[in-house]
Order: structure tokens, then sequence, then C-alpha cells
């Protein structure tokens, strides 16, 4: 298979303004990240209806660039993604919202699961007619969120209205196992 150019295409010497105007829209290097490249051969397919064995002939590459953006200001999205639309961007999809700093609400859903668990403890052992000793073991099992893609194609019709984005919330789940001494 011939190998492809070595000079840089269109869309890879079009990508590094679209990169500037992002940033200069406010998004930083540490937010821009390339996440995919692609170089696909593109043939032409003779016809062969006469039974013939013709081979497909080369016509080109196309190139596929992709670029992951970490949107830090959630007001700003919808403008974002409209920019990119202007710029040419042709795809586009899996919007992700997530949390940067989720400690603080893990930490109170610890707390939360603690008290909660010790609670039913306490109604169980009641039920029961025995009393809750020490505490034995704690565990937990706890997972984050993945963030909830929602696909969106953007297309150059977007580009003349701001894109309307609803962000929903994100929820942690933390499960905790309680094990107390029982007392007769």
């Amino acid at each position: 298979m011939p190998r492809p150019p070595r000079k840089r295409s269109t869309p890879t010497t079009r990508r590094w303004p679209r990169c500037s105007t992002l940033k200069t829209g406010g998004i930083a290097d540490r937010d821009l990240q390339t996440s995919g490249f692609a170089v696909n051969p593109q043939y032409q397919y003779p016809d062969n209806s006469d039974g013939g064995n013709r081979q497909p002939v080369l016509t080109g590459y196309q190139v596929a660039n992709s670029l992951t953006i970490k949107v830090r200001d959630l007001a700003k999205l919808g403008e974002i993604i409209d920019q990119s639309v202007t710029l040419g961007v042709n795809q586009g999809g899996s919007i992700q919202f997530s949390n940067d700093k989720p400690e603080a609400t893990i930490t109170e859903a610890r707390k939360s699961a603690v008290t909660d668990a010790v609670a039913k403890a306490k109604v169980l052992s009641e039920a029961a007619g025995v009393s809750l000793g020490r505490i034995v073991e704690i565990s937990e099992n706890s997972s984050r969120p993945e963030p909830m893609p929602m696909m969106r194609t953007m297309a150059k019709e977007y580009a003349g209205d701001a894109v309307p984005i609803t962000t929903g919330e994100n929820s942690y789940n933390v499960t905790v196992n309680v094990t107390f001494a029982i007392r007769q």
C-alpha cells in the first residue's frame, strides 16, 4: 500500500487556528488534548460488473483529527460549540459533565452513609431484642459516577443560535458496611 504524503495536509494545518481561537475564547492549553488522529486511504472501486478483476485505485487519504476540550465555565459551553461549528468542526459529541473536585461531596456522602448504617443497626437490634456492642469493622464500597454522555452531532445550521446545553446533576453513591458486636 502506498504511503501517505509527508507534507501536512489541510486538516492538520486548519486545526491550529481552531485551537488558537478556542484559547482566545478562554480555553487553557491544559484543557485541549488530541484524542485521536487517523489517516485512512480512500479508494475508487472500479465497476467489475463484467466479471473483470480490476483493483481499486487509491485516490487520496482522509485525515481525522479529534480534539478533546475541557470547558470549566459551563456558561460558555454553548458559545464554544457555536464557535467550533463556525470554525468548520463537522463532527462532535460525547459531551460529558463531571465534577473536578468531588472529594467534599463524597466525604459528606460517607458521613451520611455511616449515620444511616448505625441508625438501621439500632432499629434491627431493637427488633431482635439485642443491643449493639462495639463496632468491629467498617468497610466502604464507593463508585465514582461515569460522566453521562449527551450525543450531539454539530451542524452548520446551529451556528446562528446559541446551542442550549442542560447540565443536570451528578450523583455520588457511597455504601458502607458496619459490623457490630451484639450483646445478648
